[in-house]
């Protein structure tokens, strides 16, 4: 063994207490999940996600949804085209600053939306089932101070 390598014991160890590894595995296999239950309606969980809180009386910024998200503006970009291609969601210029971006869900994209929200519900209670809603709240709970 030389000096580079990591016992094997540290592996195991990281394997089985890495908060980190943990939930980002579970949210694989969630988003997997919803992916599968949303792909009558076309939709993916990630865009599911995005198009939810754009469904609002006002425009969105980048910004704001950037940090619901947990997502840097980048990447939001990149995820939002998808869907303004298709026509589900409007980024058009704020009118008070020129520099900033809006976000609007389209006619088209609010029934995306409504034929994907009785999906989600169905699927979420399943999964609810299946940890019990004491730990799929417990969950929600532990997981709000990181987010």
């Amino acid at each position: 063994m030389d000096d580079a390598s990591v016992d094997i014991s540290v592996v195991r160890e990281a394997r089985d207490s890495c908060l980190c590894l943990a939930t980002q595995r579970a949210a694989r296999r969630l988003a997997r999940r919803f992916d599968r239950a949303f792909k009558p309606v076309g939709l993916t969980n990630q865009q599911f996600s995005l198009m939810m809180p754009l469904n609002a009386a006002r425009p969105q910024s980048m910004s704001a949804l950037a940090d619901l998200m947990g997502m840097d503006r980048t990447t939001l970009t990149a995820a939002l085209k998808a869907l303004e291609r298709r026509g589900l969601v409007e980024v058009g210029r704020d009118p008070r600053d020129r520099r900033a971006r809006r976000l609007l869900l389209t006619d088209a994209g609010r029934a995306a939306l409504a034929a994907a929200l009785p999906i989600w519900r169905a699927e979420h209670a399943r999964i609810e089932a299946e940890i019990t809603p004491a730990n799929a709240g417990a969950l929600r709970a532990a997981l709000r101070p990181i987010v």
